[in-house]
Parts: structure tokens; C-alpha cells; sequence
């Protein structure tokens, strides 16, 4: 029998970064993400051998070992690793063989969650397997506990939440890891319109988000004024863009992504750079009223929405500059788990 699972990745609307400690710790965090038809896949079957068997199917990568309580956190398939040393240190797996396979349907680095969605369809799987009973909220507490305490891994909280829960969703940050998801009625008529208008780009290029995250954290702790008060603006950010969903008030949105886009650019360096910019402006001089790197900034993807029926402009610019369109649906449905 093979224990499946699999979990969406997610594109940031607003108030990306709040999430992150200190900041979130301090002063409270607010984010505003959605979940789209991109996803990470986890499978787990039982074998003969006493060994442990890591395999991604995306990235080509393959490694075993002998059966261990404690697999080596080495740089190499360490969000595999880390979810087994976790659960054989809870207690809930204990003596038996397998293989792990994994698939993600975007590239590391790109600003999709990947790593923490990745995370998540991996426990999802030992949950199916192992029938563990978790409930949405413990199942993204551990998976962020196990990518940021164990494996001291930089990053927020919402991508762990957002591939649990799916959907659109307000999630607000407070000290003691404490979260909470708030699901949004969006109407269908807006996602549509949404759907239609925010279009999703691969810069070609990947980006290393933990070095963006920690210049980040760095600027909170020395108190940065101006790194600060842009983080207090992309709160702020995420408040504005839950009411015009909700209201439907589809032509703000574009407003409110370059709002978020420059105050994100003020938090930290390497957030942007030239080529990014550049893909800015070009999506700007073609009918797009507003965008935003995805993820912590660098490269990765971008969005852009573009009103009236200025999409068709917007893709044929950014293409003839390097950009890749990448079409996406909105997704329900979190993480979902099966026998096969």
C-alpha cells in the first residue's frame, strides 16, 4: 500500500514579512494569501529492508540509509530527514522501513512556500500512514516547529498554515506561536474576475529567501525606524485588501499590491533589483495597476493584476523580456492525504 498526500502552494497578497519573529512576536502580524492548483506531493511505502529511503522525483535526488532514530541533518534532503527524527522522537515511529518520495510542482526558491509546503504533504503523509491524529492547527504548528526549531530554518508561519488549510485566508501572528486563520467568503464572481486579472510570472531566476528573512529580522531587532514602519504598512496592507475582496471591489486590488510592493521594497535590501524592476515597470506601462515579488524577494515569481482586458497586454510584454506566464486556479482544498 502507498500513503499519499499532497498540499497547494500559495500566493501572498498582502502583509508578507509580518509573520516573520521578531516582528510578529512584538507587534503582530497580518497576512492575506490564497492557495492555487500547484502542488507538493509526498508518497510513503512500507519495505522489507531495514532501511530509510529519500527520493525526489522533481530534483532527481536519492539517498538511503540504514534504519536510524536520528538521520543526519547535513544539507542534503534535511525537510525529509527532519520530519522522521521528529516523529521517531515523539514517539510515533519506531523500527519500520520505507521510501519517501516527494514532487513539487514549482522550483525551490521561487516564492511559492515551497519548502514549508513541501514540509507539509510530507507529514501529511506519515499522518496517513502512521494515522495520526492531527487537526489542521497541529498539523501546521509541527511542520513549521520541525522547519524552524529543528532545523533552524528562516522563514514566517503562513506558508505552513496556508498549505494546511487551503483557500483564501486572513491570518493574523501573535507571540507564543500563537496563530489564527480566519477562512474568507470570497464570492465566486470576484475569484473569477481575480482568477482572470492576476497573472502569475516566473522570473527564471531563484533567490535565497533565508538570507532576505534575516537582513529582515536583523532591521526589527535594531529597531530600523524606516524597516519598521514599511512593516507596519503591509499590516496595514493586508486589513485594505480583505475588505476590497470581500466587497468585491476588484478595481482597488492593483492599488493596493503596489502599496504593499513599495513599502516591502523599504524592509530589507535585496528585495528588489534591476531585473525585477524592470519587469515592474514593463507590466506597469502596459495596463497593469499594481504587483509584487512572491515570497521574501530577489527573484522567484511575480504577480501583476491587470484590469479591463489589459491581461493579454501584460503577458506579451513581460514574455518578450524573459518573464514566463504561469497559469494557476485558485485552489479550495488544503493538504489532502490517501490510501492508494
Amino acid at each position: 500500500m502507498i500513503y499519499r498526500s499532497k498540499a497547494p502552494l500559495r500566493i501572498g497578497f498582502a502583509g508578507g514579512g509580518t509573520d516573520v519573529s521578531p516582528y510578529s512576536d512584538e507587534f503582530g502580524g497580518a497576512i492575506l494569501n490564497a492557495t492555487i492548483n500547484l502542488y507538493a506531493y509526498a508518497s510513503i511505502e512500507e519495505i522489507a529492508e531495514d532501511k530509510v529511503i529519500l527520493c525526489t522525483k522533481d530534483r532527481g535526488e536519492y539517498i538511503e540509509y540504514d534504519w536510524s532514530e536520528k538521520l543526519p541533518i547535513d544539507g542534503f534532503l534535511d525537510l525529509h530527514k527532519g520530519v522522521h527524527n521528529r516523529l521517531v522522537a515523539d514517539g510515533s515511529l519506531a523500527g519500520k522501513g520505507y521510501r519517501l518520495t516527494t514532487f513539487v510542482e514549482a522550483p525551490a526558491g521561487s516564492g511559492l512556500g515551497t519548502s514549508s509546503t513541501l514540509m507539509t504533504a510530507i507529514l501529511g503523509a506519515y499522518q496517513e500512514w502512521l494515522a495520526l491524529p492531527f487537526g489542521e492547527y497541529d498539523t501546521a504548528h509541527l511542520a513549521y516547529d520541525i522547519e524552524r526549531i529543528d532545523l533552524d530554518m528562516a522563514g514566517g508561519k503562513q506558508d505552513q498554515y496556508s498549505a494546511t488549510f487551503g483557500g483564501f485566508n486572513f491570518m493574523e501572528f501573535y507571540d507564543n506561536d500563537k496563530v489564527i486563520v480566519n477562512p474568507l467568503r470570497v464570492k465566486s464572481r470576484h475569484i473569477n474576475e481575480l482568477s482572470h486579472n492576476l497573472l502569475l510570472f516566473y522570473t527564471q531566476t531563484n533567490r535565497d529567501s533565508a538570507a532576505i528573512i534575516e537582513k529582515q529580522r536583523s532591521n526589527v531587532k535594531a529597531s530600523n525606524s524606516e524597516a519598521l514602519e514599511a512593516m507596519h504598512q503591509l499590516k496595514k496592507q493586508a486589513v485594505m485588501m480583505k475588505e476590497a475582496l470581500l466587497k468585491g471591489e476588484m478595481d482597488k486590488i492593483g492599488e493596493i499590491l503596489h502599496f504593499g510592493w513599495e513599502n516591502k521594497k523599504r524592509m530589507a535590501e535585496g528585495i528588489t533589483n534591476p531585473m525585477i524592476d524592470k519587469l515592474y515597470s514593463t507590466a506597469m506601462d502596459n495596463g497593469a495597476s499594481g504587483g509584487k515579488i512572491s515570497g521574501a524577494g530577489g527573484g522567484g515569481f511575480m504577480v501583476f493584476y491587470a484590469p479591463g482586458n489589459t491581461r493579454h497586454d501584460v503577458i506579451n510584454a513581460l514574455e518578450e523580456i524573459g518573464a514566463t506566464h504561469q497559469p494557476y486556479q485558485f485552489s479550495k482544498e488544503g493538504l489532502s492525504t490517501w490510501k492508494a
